[in-house]
């Protein structure tokens, strides 16, 4: 049923500094690694370390980038839901989740995700009551 939910990938830290990643990778490889640079030099913020600091990361970027980092901080959240969900796309509703930030979004997915890992069955509902808000069109 879910099989692209493997030992290794079930992690979230994983898959959220995999997410970020492909992200930022979006921008080029040169401004990914100057992203990653200035978090390490100006806020002590490793790559490693971001699952645990989001929202010193989320701070970061918007020191950084001003209100550009809201347009990144949405292509973090949809590929963090391309991972969890598998590569499936994106269907955004405006009304499903109001005023949704990236911190908020990672805050209520942690939990959600690695305790229905445990269980692909919850997984599953998890998945489906997802669905079902993303049905807006």
């Amino acid at each position: 049923m879910f099989s692209h939910l493997t030992k290794e990938k079930a992690n979230f830290s994983e898959l959220l500094l995999e997410a970020i990643d492909e992200a930022l990778s979006s921008l080029g490889q040169s401004s990914k690694t100057a992203i990653y640079y200035q978090l390490e030099t100006m806020f002590n913020i490793k790559k490693q370390d971001i699952p645990n600091r989001v929202d010193d990361f989320s701070k970061a970027l918007e020191k950084i980038f001003g209100l550009g980092a809201t347009h990144l901080e949405i292509l973090f959240m949809k590929s963090l839901y391309a991972k969890v969900r598998g590569d499936q796309e994106w269907v955004s509703c405006e009304w499903a989740v109001p005023d949704v930030t990236f911190r908020e979004y990672v805050r209520l997915m942690r939990p959600n995700f690695e305790g229905a890992s445990k269980n692909e069955e919850e997984m599953g509902i998890l998945i489906n009551e997802n669905e079902k808000l993303q049905r807006c069109n």
